[in-house]
């Protein structure tokens, strides 16, 4: 796993690349689907948690338009840009993300002069915990802070969306800005993507014994990608046949009925939506109430219904699933967008060295890559550090 550099690591970094102290640091998590997948662009419900990985940005405004970033991984370099005249198709990697963010607040009528950007970031990328969305929430705390833009937390969310669906072209929810933007520490963040409204869910698994593990199968993943867009239009063609705004307004027990007037492949999209949405408001009743130990069966169906109707699991996920649950987690199901990415166990403490090693047992005698196996915990969202 990457260290990250603390805050003033990377403000001494920011000032030997750019011959000048940062205006400040800001941070912003990745985030863990708890459960409720591809429900968001739905209009359903979905209860993510933010993890304690996050991207970090140390960011000084320019007086002019001129624009460089530069990251303390990979080689792609020192990237410089022009405010004035972004481009989707001129940038490239990481830097669609910063230049996306800058590119929605200047489409809101926003005055965004140029800067210099250092990012850094422990977030696990093309691993389905989120960390594009993880940079531009970290960018948009830094701009709406330094420019002075007045934006609140649902504005923010709108506005990464944006920058996302039409300046990167991933077309991607609420849900994951949200969760890094709004979420707390020790909750779950229960997000109606309706009308944006949340409610913090008490998630504190240690207490219960648990820990929560994530599989990261090391296959990647990329939502620009056609299988998330195909995905999604399932679902748009689902609610036009059944009259429907979104599947949100589509319950249970209108199953049967839409299962006459779809072909097979759309319904298995809706199906898949309809009980998500009704599993997530489940989980939310068990957080209450009976707390995490008892969300198990939950996530166990989560899974199954992504691999057999919404077809975007893999054998490496599946396999995950299998070996983590066998070996004695309570519940296990993969998390994200899909095709790939990462999986999530729900595990007893004590079982957590025996889950471990089962699942890397498992990819060693399948012919896999060794799987990247870490716990993460409920955290709090964006900040400014320094």
């Amino acid at each position: 796993m990457t260290r990250p550099l603390s805050a003033g690591q990377l403000a001494d970094r920011f000032d030997s690349v750019f011959g000048a102290a940062p205006d400040g640091v800001w941070q912003a998590p990745g985030r863990v689907n708890l459960i409720g997948e591809h429900t968001d662009y739905n209009e359903g419900f979905v209860l993510p948690f933010a993890i304690d990985k996050a991207a970090r940005v140390a960011v000084r405004l320019r007086p002019d338009s001129r624009v460089r970033l530069l990251s303390t991984f990979g080689n792609q370099g020192l990237t410089t840009a022009d405010a004035g005249s972004l481009n989707r198709g001129t940038a490239r990697g990481w830097t669609k993300y910063p230049l996306g963010v800058l590119w929605a607040l200047q489409q809101r009528g926003l005055p965004v002069r140029g800067l210099d950007l250092l990012l850094d970031s422990d977030v696990p990328r093309g691993a389905g915990l989120s960390s594009s969305h993880a940079i531009e929430c970290a960018v948009i705390s830094a701009l709406n802070e330094l420019a002075a833009a007045g934006l609140d937390a649902r504005d923010m969310v709108l506005a990464t969306q944006r920058a996302e669906n039409d300046f990167v072209g991933a077309p991607t929810g609420i849900m994951d800005q949200s969760a890094s933007l709004r979420a707390a520490a020790g909750h779950a963040l229960f997000l109606d993507c309706r009308d944006q409204s949340i409610r913090l869910v008490p998630f504190d698994a240690e207490s219960a014994g648990l820990v929560m593990l994530v599989i990261d199968t090391k296959v990647s993943h990329s939502h620009a990608g056609g299988g998330y867009a195909s995905r999604r239009a399932s679902c748009e063609l689902g609610a036009e046949v059944l009259g429907v705004k979104a599947l949100r307004d589509v319950g249970i027990g209108e199953l049967d009925e839409a299962c006459g007037l779809l072909d097979q492949e759309t319904f298995r999209r809706v199906r898949h939506v309809v009980t998500e949405n009704d599993r997530v408001l489940q989980t939310v009743g068990l957080l209450d109430g009976a707390g995490p130990a008892a969300i198990g069966p939950l996530l166990d169906a989560s899974h199954a219904s992504m691999r057999d109707d919404f077809e975007i699991s893999c054998p490496e996920l599946d396999l995950a699933v299998e070996a983590a649950r066998a070996a004695g987690a309570i519940g296990a199901r993969m998390t994200g967008g899909g095709f790939g990415g990462s999986a999530i166990a729900l595990t007893p403490a004590s079982e957590e060295q025996q889950v471990r090693a089962a699942v890397e047992h498992a990819f060693a005698g399948a012919g896999y890559p060794a799987p990247d196996i870490f716990s993460v915990r409920p955290s709090a969202g964006a900040m400014r550090l320094a």
